[in-house]
């Protein structure tokens, strides 16, 4: 069952990413689980990468 998306901010979507470590880190997914987990990983470090640019650009302009 694939989760809710919630409104994300990069804290909670680190602690978020962290979570998923621990869960492939388990060894105890099954094949489709873990490519979901791989699959809301990538999208999460997307996530965080896009706010980190976005912070860097905003102190640059400041």
């Amino acid at each position: 069952m694939a989760k809710k998306k919630t409104t994300q901010n990069y804290s909670n979507a680190f602690l978020e990413l962290q979570n998923i470590v621990a869960d492939i880190q388990d060894d105890n997914l099954m094949l489709d689980e873990l490519a979901d987990k791989i699959k809301q990983a990538k999208e999460l470090i997307q996530f965080c990468e896009n706010g980190l640019r976005k912070i860097e650009d905003d102190l640059e302009k400041i």
